[in-house]
């Protein structure tokens, strides 16, 4: 098979990890004149669609979010990866816990696998980087990654605080070779990464993408007493304790804002879908 265009003046692949490709729209032509304005700034911003090209052969294989394909070129199938009703359960508790989507299909074959534009930003990491334990990640952020990624649900040590810093009780954790792609709302470049040594680091809110699954992740309260919280302002923070890795974003996230653009966009495309139909 023979794709023309797939690159241009418009869109380039800005970063490649193994048969994973992220297409940047660098300039979007396909907007109307009613959005023409609002897309240029936005460009200028690097506030730009992004998406993953996955190649697929007999070596590789993808697992991504379930209804994130936008295309798919070759001998190409898509499976469930569901090995029963005891599996169905098991994965529907995972997505129930990781607020992640509970079927995840896998996609074997031979070509190419493209999957639906994003405004937020990609991360493209090699898990094998990360050592045997490999990576824990926020909640929400999983696109995709090769099927040689292996997955795991991770829960916190003190549940009771996570119930009092409105956090969640459970991560999911992946490991293995291969690459993942991960959704984020701050680019990488960005990120901020603190390499602990058998040292710990304290975070007020959920500031951390990913971290190493080695560390001891818990939540707990800023000093040792309810009164010196109170007198310091300060609650409940996210703990990371031991030898390892953590990738912090610098801001609060904007999961909002970002869910309001794709809204947007979906809703502006549709809008002129239907009066270029007319």
């Amino acid at each position: 098979m023979k794709i023309v265009n797939l690159e241009n003046e418009s869109r380039k692949f800005v970063k490649t990890v193994n048969n994973f490709h992220v297409l940047e729209y660098i300039q979007d032509a396909s907007v109307s004149p009613m959005n023409a304005q609002t897309e240029y700034f936005m460009s200028q911003m690097n506030v730009r669609r992004r998406q993953i090209v996955i190649e697929l052969d007999k070596e590789h294989s993808a697992i991504i979010q379930a209804g994130a394909m936008q295309w798919m070129g070759g001998d190409i199938q898509a499976t469930t990866g569901v090995k029963g009703i005891g599996d169905l359960f098991g994965k529907a508790l995972k997505g129930a816990v990781t607020k992640e989507t509970a079927i995840k299909p896998e996609y074997v074959g031979n070509g190419y696998l493209v999957l639906e534009p994003t405004y937020k930003y990609i991360l493209l990491k090699d898990i094998s980087e990360w050592g045997s334990s490999g990576m824990t990640i926020e909640d929400g952020m999983f696109l995709a990654c090769d099927s040689h990624v292996q997955n795991k649900i991770v829960a916190r040590k003190n549940v009771s605080s996570a119930v009092l810093g409105g956090e969640g009780f459970f991560n999911l954790s992946l490991h293995g070779t291969g690459t993942v792609a991960l959704e984020s709302n701050v680019p990488e470049e960005e990120l901020i990464e603190i390499i602990l040594e058998d040292d710990e680091l304290k975070i007020d809110g959920n500031l951390a993408v990913c971290w190493s699954s080695d560390l001891d992740f818990t939540v707990e309260r800023t000093t040792k007493t309810l009164v010196g919280s109170a007198v310091s302002g300060e609650g409940l923070v996210n703990v990371y304790r031991g030898t390892g890795r953590v990738l912090m974003s610098p801001v609060a996230p904007t999961s909002s804002l970002f869910e309001a653009t794709n809204t947007l966009a979906a809703k502006t495309a549709a809008k002129n879908s239907n009066t270029l139909g007319k």
